[in-house]
């Protein structure tokens, strides 16, 4: 009988079914299959409490995180939906409760929560979220006294963040029109719950975008405001977005969240807190009695500082003038200098008045009649001189002896030889008693000056 070796069913190299075997080999894609759906049909709703680690929130809108305890740790996925609504911003180190279901992934041979809500697991929780946001704010000087701006003294337009059907906006109304009636615009907004930090944050914004001179007037005074509440009421006003969005407006700011005793982050953002929203109007204006009454005053006080001011001028007025010389010292000198130059003046026209007469006189002495008659006699000699030479010289008294002048027509000018009668076509011959016209013909190299046809002249 051959001896036949111990055999070990670990150390086959093929593989084969034993006796009595009836189960299947699985592949690792139907076992992570069938894990899947079992985790998903056992655990389709749980409740997870622990600490988060290692927030991100992703380019798509999705987040990743971990809950872990001081002993275990299980991966979390947040889709994009629910993240966009959760009441708060998450943050490594806060204690949470989630709330979703089990599922696996076969491709890496582990399992995650998908995180349908997640709230903080109580107050505790919610005051270290709370106390780690603030001092990461604080560390970046959003909290800083030198980033706060003095409110305008009597603001032409008041911008109002906050619900629109609550009593806040009747108490800020009721109050700006009991101290000095504003102009007021109301932003609505939700003041608590999902989505109402992104609605105040949107509306900080927006009243800060509005234009100067624009269809909705750019406010000069914004107020945020709520009324109280708890811790989770006020919330929206601990967000991050609500404390950026106040730190970075440029219009002055009052936050008046809650009632006294209620501090929100948006109260450390803001350029002033006001306890109540009651509180911020009257902060934000002042009592119209009270400055018509400080005008009145300070009339009163300007006017008796000008009657004050013009009394002591006419005292001063009175003083000097006691100093200054009277009208009769000041003109007496002048005049006394008038009437010593009227004198002189007199007596300065009676000599000239003397020397002219005379002048006349010895002026007139030389105008004697003798002496005129023989002037004129002398002058009348020459006179006739000259007037007998003028008339020797006149050519016209020679025509009464025979002689004639000869004029060219129609030029009338003299002429005075026989070649330019020859070249003129008429002539005028100019007697002592008339003148006669001539036409002058040319024949036979000759020419004659006819009067007449059958009566010619010989030139």
């Amino acid at each position: 009988m051959t001896d036949t070796p111990s055999f070990d069913a670990a150390g086959r190299l093929v593989a084969e079914e034993g006796f009595g075997d009836n189960a299947l080999a699985l592949t690792v894609t139907e076992l992570s299959g069938a894990l899947k759906r079992m985790v998903e049909d056992r655990f389709g709703h749980v409740r997870l409490r622990g600490e988060i680690s290692g927030w991100k929130r992703a380019a798509s809108g999705h987040a990743y995180l971990a809950l872990k305890d001081d002993k275990a740790l299980i991966d979390a996925v947040i889709w994009k939906g629910t993240a966009a609504h959760l009441a708060f911003t998450p943050q490594d180190g806060i204690e949470v409760i989630a709330t979703g279901k089990l599922t696996t992934y076969p491709g890496r041979s582990k399992y995650q929560i998908v995180v349908e809500k997640m709230e903080l697991a109580g107050e505790g929780a919610l005051m270290l979220l709370l106390e780690k946001l603030k001092a990461q704010l604080a560390g970046e000087g959003l909290f800083q006294p030198e980033r706060k701006r003095s409110l305008p003294f009597l603001p032409g337009v008041i911008g109002v963040i906050t619900s629109p059907t609550g009593s806040v906006i009747r108490d800020i109304l009721h109050r700006l029109a009991d101290r000095c009636p504003s102009r007021v615009v109301l932003w609505p907004v939700a003041v608590q719950g999902v989505g109402a930090a992104e609605q105040v944050a949107a509306a900080v914004r927006g009243f800060d975008a509005l234009a100067p001179g624009g269809p909705v007037p750019r406010p000069d005074l914004v107020i945020v405001a709520r009324g109280g509440g708890s811790i989770e009421d006020l919330w929206a006003f601990n967000e991050e977005a609500v404390v950026r969005a106040i730190a970075a407006c440029t219009i002055p700011t009052i936050s008046a969240v809650g009632h006294e005793t209620d501090t929100t982050l948006a109260d450390y953002a803001a350029d002033m807190r006001a306890p109540t929203p009651t509180a911020a109007a009257e902060i934000a204006v002042p009592v119209r009695a009270e400055l018509l009454a400080g005008l009145r005053e300070r009339g009163a006080r300007m006017e008796r500082c000008a009657r004050r001011y013009h009394e002591r001028g006419a005292e001063r007025l009175a003083a000097l003038a006691r100093l200054l010389p009277t009208p009769a010292l000041l003109l007496d000198p002048q005049r006394l200098r008038a009437a010593d130059l009227g004198e002189r003046l007199r007596r300065g026209l009676s000599h000239r008045l003397a020397d002219a007469r005379g002048d006349l006189a010895r002026a007139g002495g030389a105008l004697r009649p003798g002496l005129l008659r023989a002037g004129l006699d002398r002058a009348a000699h020459r006179l006739a001189a000259v007037w007998r030479v003028a008339q020797t010289l006149n050519p016209d008294n020679v025509l009464s002896r025979g002689y004639a002048w000869v004029a060219a027509r129609p030029s009338g000018a003299v002429v005075t030889g026989a070649a330019a009668a020859r070249s003129a076509a008429a002539l005028s011959l100019h007697f002592a008693d008339g003148s006669v016209d001539v036409r002058v013909e040319r024949s036979g190299g000759r020419a004659y000056v006819r009067d007449k046809p059958d009566q010619p002249t010989l030139l």
